[in-house]
């Protein structure tokens, strides 16, 4: 008993000491589980709860147990590791006290004055490392591949209106992963908006930056294959400690996820772990979190602890943009009108606009043909009819614009000039026909204007067209050029006649 007693005593005046120098959410983490068994003059045997346990604490805290050892046992302390050895099965929480222990082994911790005493004998068993799906078996300290795409970085990544907020929390994240209130940062959006790229450039830029961070990106599919085989392998608690261990996850389609009760407990825990140490966590989706089906809510409710960022389908300029960047990339040579033209045509998301550039390429080089503005609109001619595009506000807008020609800030100002208020209300009248918008979001993205002014632009056009034959034409030219989707030369076009009746204008 008073063996018990002495041991008990070095041990919570290290704990004290320990305490006093490293977070309190890593001192119950690594610290708290620890038992003392033993001490016999200045050697303190300690039982820790796995293989992977021992190696954190020698990686990252052995300095400051051999500073406590060494404050209360003398500097000829040593330290021996007691590591019980877990087959998977369930086994009671450890009691602070000593006792006989069925399974383990035993291997001397770093806690030495002597260096010839820091290395284990080679008679001592070694402790297995906790299983890694992306490391090869025997590696003392687990390299992992991250798994990045390596052209997925912050610089190619494209900024507009559709991706701003986004944009700016990943650089906040990539200069102090895990230190931001963007933990964890969940970016949701239809697929080909760039929810990947942006993830993965995070990634790229703390491997950039941290060299030494453990940094992973992961598919939500894969990580439910290797949950699946760590199970029949008896290895999950191996599994969770791998991911635990890492700086920064990345969960790619994290709605994969949905009713598969054993991985969501699964990932719940490493969550908890991950967050609490101060590491940084990387979600995707397709939906908002709100809205995500088959996920228990203790997990919705922590994706909603940091921030949630949407992408959403970039505008004419942002897709111009892209266009010119990957070109740029690739060394090409494309004329600003063939771009101006696919910009116009594919709308529905990045993945299809780079995908319809290369088929444009590609097309040019097999048939030998110059690549110009009239090439590429045969030559995609087929693609575009058989993915017709979906239209946007800003599109039509611009089409609408360009057909007055007028700039569009000046169409979106609160000016009330006669041609002005013509294309306003014209523009607000097409986005209805060509969109499934509500009148309020059409009026936010042209001036920010509210759903009435909308609703009366649109009354107001389909009168003149049962009233006025020339408004009636003007009005099937203009949704003419935007069914065809293409750029065209600037027409000013002059309505002399415009009457609006008892309407007003916007």
């Amino acid at each position: 008993m008073e063996m018990e007693n002495n041991v008990q005593i070095i041990w919570n005046q290290c704990l004290e000491f320990i305490k006093g120098n490293v977070p309190e959410s890593s001192f119950r983490t690594w610290f708290t589980p620890i038992v003392p068994l033993k001490l016999e003059g200045t050697v303190l045997t300690i039982q820790v709860p796995s293989s992977y346990f021992y190696e954190y604490l020698e990686e990252n805290y052995v300095d400051y147990l051999c500073q406590a050892l060494h404050r209360y046992l003398g500097q000829g302390a040593k330290l021996l590791y007691r590591i019980v050895v877990d087959s998977g099965r369930q086994r009671q929480p450890m009691q602070k006290k000593v006792a006989p222990i069925q399974q383990g082994y035993t291997v001397p911790g770093k806690v030495t004055s002597q260096p010839d005493n820091q290395v284990m004998s080679s008679n001592s068993l070694q402790p297995d490392l906790p299983y890694n799906p992306y490391a090869f078996p025997g590696l003392k300290r687990p390299k992992i591949d991250p798994q990045l795409n390596s052209n997925y970085t912050l610089d190619n990544f494209v900024v507009g209106k559709c991706n701003q907020l986004g944009r700016s929390a990943a650089e906040s994240i990539a200069k102090k992963p895990g230190k931001t209130p963007y933990n964890p940062f969940m970016i949701f959006g239809n697929s080909g908006l760039g929810k990947t790229h942006l993830a993965q450039a995070i990634g790229n830029s703390v491997k950039e930056m941290f060299p030494e961070k453990l940094v992973l990106y992961v598919e939500a599919n894969k990580f439910q294959t290797q949950y699946s085989d760590a199970c029949r392998n008896n290895t999950r608690n191996d599994f969770i400690h791998f991911y635990q261990m890492l700086d920064l996850l990345i969960i790619d389609d994290v709605q994969e996820f949905a009713g598969k009760v054993g991985t969501q407990d699964t990932f719940f825990a490493i969550f908890n772990s991950l967050h609490q140490s101060g590491k940084q966590i990387i979600l995707t989706c397709d939906t908002m979190p709100s809205e995500l089906k088959g996920l228990n809510d203790r997990l919705l409710s922590r994706f909603r602890w940091g921030l949630t960022a949407e992408v959403s389908v970039p505008d004419f300029q942002t897709r111009l943009n892209i266009l010119k960047k990957k070109v740029f990339n690739d060394g090409m040579n494309i004329p600003d009108d063939i771009l101006e033209y696919i910009a116009h045509t594919v709308v529905s998301n990045v993945r299809e606009l780079e995908g319809t550039l290369i088929s444009l390429l590609a097309a040019s080089t097999f048939t030998r043909c110059e690549l110009n503005l009239e090439t590429a609109q045969s030559l995609l001619g087929k693609i575009v009819k058989e993915n017709e595009p979906e239209y946007s506000v800003d599109f039509i807008v611009r089409t609408v614009c360009e057909y007055f020609g007028i700039k569009e800030n000046v169409l979106n100002s609160k000016s009330r000039t006669k041609d002005i208020v013509l294309a306003r209300q014209l523009s607000m009248y097409l986005s209805k026909q060509f969109t499934d918008l509500p009148y309020k979001v059409i009026g936010e993205q042209i001036g920010g204007r509210d759903h009435s002014t909308v609703l009366h632009a649109c009354k107001a056009v389909a009168k003149n067209v049962e009233t006025d034959a020339k408004f009636k034409e003007m009005l099937k030219d203009l949704e003419t050029k935007i069914k065809a989707g293409i750029g065209f030369s600037r027409v000013i076009f002059k309505y002399e006649s415009c009457r609006f009746g008892g309407f007003g204008f916007c």
